[in-house]
């Protein structure tokens, strides 16, 4: 019998390019996708013709559960960050339709905007920070951050189903930070944050800075995070059940191909702009705070000022993933050429 996947956000970013990855890679296993919309069915159909299309949001949670608890391995990543009543659902759903013999596997998407808690808690934005967390040896860390922190109130209703279901629901919470390259899903290509700040550089031509400008983040192509679903996939798949790939304890993976400083970004952006001829010579940097920065973009534009640094050691470690397409630095043609056609 073929295993079945269950993927959440299949028209967004993150989740249209797994499936892509998944689909190419995989194309015995059975898939369903919940999507909001006839109309963005049939898109998804077009574009992948054995993936079953659900009809539902994340506040249908009858739809959820059910498509929870027939599923071997749900991948979550509409609004998985954020939206409570939806994680709630699919642990109801994975705890009822599995058993220790036959676990049900979720891999749930957080986002390394809960690293920056520190910063938001004390209002600090462009400072330098050297914390580094670690999903290695400090995953401790990230299991246990402060109520507080930003994503944290979802992360902890799948890190509390791995203790209450954890000999038949295993998790895996896999948290990317800046993500960006064309993503190709069957209806959005776009990243966040790195394309709005494309946008603010090429609709305004100045670049912005927030604070002493020292923030900086993580980065991943969204082929190589794609790369992580379709190991741990395979892994659920093969019913490995190590300790060191699921549960509260273990099963927490940062995913990024190294780093970036907001202001040098920003400042290679403008640089990139000006020698492609989409902006005037003499380009200059403008000082950017909270307020203008929410209205800008919300927190995808905060985030220029704030810090979040981690190390990705475990699917290296316990899948294998070694992360290899382009930079992000070596990206920005295609991300200003991208925008600049968007714009007109």
């Amino acid at each position: 019998m073929a295993p079945k996947i269950f993927i959440t956000g299949a028209t967004g970013y993150i989740g249209g390019d797994t499936l892509y990855a998944l689909y190419e890679k995989h194309p015995e296993y059975e898939y369903s996708v919940l999507v909001r919309s006839e109309e963005k069915g049939k898109t998804v159909t077009k574009a992948f013709p054995r993936v079953r299309v659900v009809i539902g949001g994340l506040d249908d949670a009858e739809v959820l559960e059910e498509e929870s608890a027939k599923a071997d391995v749900v991948i979550h990543t509409a609004d998985s960050s954020d939206h409570e009543p939806a994680a709630k659902s699919i642990a109801k759903g994975l705890a009822s339709g599995h058993s220790k013999e036959k676990p049900g596997f979720w891999l749930h998407t957080g986002g390394t905007g809960i690293l920056c808690w520190e910063d938001m808690k004390y209002s600090r934005l462009g400072e330098h920070d050297d914390k580094e967390y670690n999903d290695w040896s400090g995953v401790s860390d990230l299991v246990n951050l402060p109520d507080e922190a930003f994503h944290r109130n979802v992360d902890t209703l799948v890190l509390d189903a791995a203790n209450k279901y954890g000999d038949r629901v295993k998790t895996a919470i896999v948290c990317p930070p800046t993500i960006y390259g064309a993503g190709r899903g069957p209806i959005n290509a776009r990243s966040r944050q790195a394309y709005e700040l494309a946008k603010f550089i090429l609709e305004r031509e100045q670049i912005p800075i927030i604070g002493s400008g020292k923030a900086r983040w993580n980065t991943i192509h969204v082929a190589d995070l794609a790369d992580v679903y379709v190991l741990l996939t395979e892994a659920a798949v093969a019913k490995n059940t190590d300790a060191e790939l699921w549960g509260s304890e273990k099963g927490y993976y940062l995913v990024e191909d190294g780093e970036h400083v907001w202001a040098d970004i920003a400042r290679s952006m403008g640089k990139k702009a000006v020698e492609l001829g989409f902006v005037k010579k003499g380009i200059k940097e403008v000082q950017l705070d909270k307020e203008e920065a929410e209205k800008q973009a919300g927190f995808a534009a905060v985030s220029w000022g704030l810090n979040s640094r981690g190390k990705a050691e475990r699917a290296n470690k316990v899948l294998g993933w070694k992360p290899h397409r382009p930079s992000l630095e070596d990206t920005l043609d295609e991300i200003l050429k991208g925008e600049k056609a968007a714009l007109g």
